[in-house]
């Protein structure tokens, strides 16, 4: 196969925290603990977990928007996290993303324009006018907004319409790949469904390499081509969509995919939801051994003593789960 266009190592992103008491005792957030995967070229790769699991904070220390305390992350061969500011400067043409908030994420004094603009004056401050008004013109088509439009401001447009706005941004620049963190989740269910097609249509049609972040599975079914469960900081299984939705193999993303509901109403009626129990530990001291060990239903002393890594099963996918085979 060949070479992965992004490649992550046992990423770390630790925060100390100063805990209340006599001595004003430090501890450690870990809220990214060792994530490693690799992306190839028009892959798309979905990362899913409940809120708090660490994929937004995964996101950012790609992006290298937050430091990470341990790890390698390589992009198009260079290994980035060890970049000056200049040089990292220079990677981000090729690395962009997509922000959660459509309309938090755009500047609310500048124009659809501007705002599009705004890479392009950033690295190619030589471009006319003219030059930069018809790219602009041209993404707003692309991304499916008017170019009529290009002198509104966020305010006057809809949320949707403010994601395509920060899609259009992100692709000004032509990009290799694109962080989506969350871009549906604060759309209603039917724009969720035009922005996840509008993204599978411009990775087709550029060949973009996408790792989409959701909570939604039932969203990053329709995107994705292979899937990483996170929990607690952790990656629990990952495998391509089918080996995920159609044979899980970790307790985690079991449960996860019983909460997903079924269109067919005899179906949903029937099937069987596995609820987890209890709340999501705190990253500041998750449990020894299996993280998710105090939620499992299968959990034994042996969880409790051993902390699991991730293993190849016969499928091809890859799983923590010590009782998996």
């Amino acid at each position: 196969m060949n070479q992965p266009i992004l490649s992550v190592e046992n990423l770390k992103v630790h925060f100390p925290i100063a805990k209340k008491g006599s001595w004003f005792k430090k501890v450690t957030l870990k809220a990214v603990d060792g994530v490693s995967f690799d992306i190839h070229k028009g892959e798309t790769l979905g990362v899913v977990g409940e809120s708090g699991c660490g994929k937004s904070t995964l996101a950012r220390a790609i992006m290298r928007l937050l430091p990470a305390t341990e790890g390698n992350v390589t992009l198009l061969g260079k290994e980035i996290l060890k970049l000056d500011h200049q040089k990292m400067r220079d990677a981000r043409k090729d690395i962009q993303m997509i922000f959660q908030d459509p309309l938090a994420s755009l500047n609310p004094r500048m124009t659809a324009g501007e705002i599009i603009a705004e890479p392009l004056k950033t690295f190619y401050p030589g471009l006319s006018k003219e030059e930069v008004k018809g790219k602009i013109r041209n993404l707003m088509n692309l991304v499916g907004l008017i170019p009529e439009h290009i002198n509104r401001y966020p305010h006057e447009f809809s949320g949707g319409q403010c994601q395509r706005i920060g899609i259009a941004r992100a692709l000004i620049l032509n990009p290799k790949i694109i962080v989506c963190d969350e871009p549906v989740s604060a759309l209603d269910v039917s724009i969720q469904a035009q922005i996840v097609n509008l993204l599978k249509k411009l990775q087709r049609d550029l060949g973009l390499t996408l790792i989409f972040i959701a909570h939604d599975l039932s969203v990053v079914k329709h995107i994705s081509d292979r899937i990483m469960v996170m929990y607690l900081g952790k990656p629990v299984e990952i495998g391509t969509r089918d080996q995920i939705y159609k044979n899980p193999q970790h307790p985690y993303t079991k449960a996860l995919l019983s909460a997903v509901p079924i269109p067919d109403p005899e179906l949903e009626k029937n099937k069987v939801v596995q609820i987890l129990q209890g709340d999501l530990p705190s990253p500041i001291n998750p449990p020894s051994g299996c993280r998710f060990r105090t939620r499992c239903p299968i959990a034994d002393f042996q969880c409790a003593e051993i902390e699991p890594q991730l293993k190849t099963l016969n499928n091809g996918s890859k799983t923590s789960c010590l009782k998996a085979v």
